[in-house]
């Protein structure tokens, strides 16, 4: 019997505070970082998967996904493969880690990283990448993914069957389309914080000249500053190129509000995570304060309910999921549904490490598959640390082409993860 023979976890971590890559309101010096973790089965495969951290509490996130180790090796592979639903809400439902949540937090995120390390064995067995993978699934299989709890006030396993089966005409085409035009993308690459204004300006001008229509600043340290920043941006890429921005969580509601009104002359596509992400109501608020400018959060929100809610509310114009902050594929798939209910579009966060190669399959899926269009929808493009990857993201110009590579493209070169390992990795050895 093929099983499960190991569960292999590391801290893979990159100097990116160096140069002050990822550098915003919030967080001025990260270092993109991985907990990594892959599955070994008795006949030689192996699943591949990740949380995404900035550095300090990336041994945390190891410690914690090591932790679920005795509830996945033995398993049998052909059973685990064969009902991903189940595995996803066995790990999720146990009583003694739900109590450090429940389903949020350290261990949530370390039952993504084991979940989404299944997909990518699932996937790489069927030969196909993950977004065809799934969206070659029937409605019935789609929806048996889903952990159902707390979530029928706004959406029933009936209604998701109703959208899935609508959404299987026209399958083919778009997956056609797809392979052919790719999926429109943003760059953040521009915008980091830390970076000084000529530094901001030359590569707002290099986003434009390949090809993107929407770049992100991030926003949120000092007014003055942000005003002038938008303006520099504003000037390098003229008037009809959008202009996102992303606070980070830096704000109250009542800050929030008076300083989005200063920035209004730039005509801010939307403004990210202006204040907690636990704030339905502030999201809320904020929203109906700064109309029409468009509210968007999903980075840090930490599971199904809570996106339930931020889309019950009103409080939110577009949702941005992040691939490995929920517990992995299974609870995305629920969030889409629930996104394509609401009709709000999905825009993934992406950048960090190796977010852009897991949230482009999501949000490919979710075109062929769930809501069927593209429309106001666009992945987060970061142009750094591709090269560590055994399939990077393909872009042709501001687009992701998709995938054909078996698996859900998680997986870190060997000799990648040897070298950034922390803390005893070459790329952390410093000459003193």
């Amino acid at each position: 019997m093929n099983t499960i023979v190991a569960l292999e976890v590391s801290d893979v971590r990159f100097p990116t505070s160096r140069q002050l890559d990822g550098s915003d309101a919030m967080n001025p010096d990260p270092d993109y970082s991985a907990a990594y973790v892959v599955l070994r089965t008795a006949e030689g495969e192996e699943g591949h998967g990740f949380v995404f951290t900035i550095g300090r509490g990336n041994d945390i996130q190891c410690a914690a996904i090591a932790s679920l180790t005795e509830q996945v090796v033995g398993r049998d592979v052909e059973a685990l493969c064969g009902d991903l639903g189940a595995f996803s809400r066995q790990l999720s439902a146990d009583s003694q880690l739900r109590w450090l949540g429940p389903e949020k937090g350290v261990m949530h995120m370390a039952v993504g990283a084991v979940v989404n390390a299944a997909w990518d064995l699932a996937a790489k067995r069927a030969g196909k990448p993950l977004w065809r993978l799934l969206a070659e699934m029937t409605p019935e299989q789609l929806v048996d993914l889903v952990d159902w709890r707390y979530l029928t006030d706004a959406l029933t396993r009936e209604e998701a069957l109703e959208l899935l089966r609508a959404s299987e005409t026209g399958r083919t085409e778009r997956t056609g389309r797809l392979r052919g035009e790719g999926y429109p993308s943003y760059t953040t690459t521009p915008g980091w914080l830390g970076y000084d204004d000529a530094k901001l300006a030359r590569l707002c001008e290099q986003a434009v000249a390949d090809g993107f229509d929407l770049i992100k600043l991030k926003v949120g340290g000092d007014v003055t500053d942000d005003v002038r920043r938008l303006g520099i941006a504003r000037e390098a890429v003229g008037p009809d190129v959008r202009i996102a921005v992303d606070a980070n969580q830096r704000w109250d509601v009542d800050e929030a509000i008076p300083w989005l009104r200063k920035l209004e002359p730039f005509d801010p596509w939307w403004i990210e995570e202006p204040t907690s992400p636990d704030d339905v109501l502030g999201h809320a608020a904020i929203r109906r304060a700064i109309s029409p400018m468009r509210v968007a959060t999903g980075e840090h929100v930490h599971n199904r309910v809570m996106f339930k809610q931020l889309l019950q509310a009103g409080a939110i114009d577009v949702l941005q999921l992040d691939a490995t902050r929920v517990a992995g594929i299974n609870e995305h798939v629920a969030i889409l549904l629930l996104a394509a209910k609401f009709d709000v579009p999905v825009c993934p966060h992406a950048g960090g490490v190796g977010l852009c190669e897991l949230v482009q399959h999501l949000s490919m899926f979710d075109y062929v598959a769930v809501s069927g269009s593209m429309v106001d929808r666009t992945i987060e493009h970061v142009d750094h640390l591709h090269e560590h990857f055994v399939h990077p993201v393909r872009m042709r110009a501001n687009r992701y082409l998709p995938s054909e590579s078996p698996g859900m493209s998680a997986e870190i070169l060997p000799e990648s993860r040897l070298r950034f390992r922390y803390p005893e990795g070459a790329a952390w050895d410093i000459p003193t």
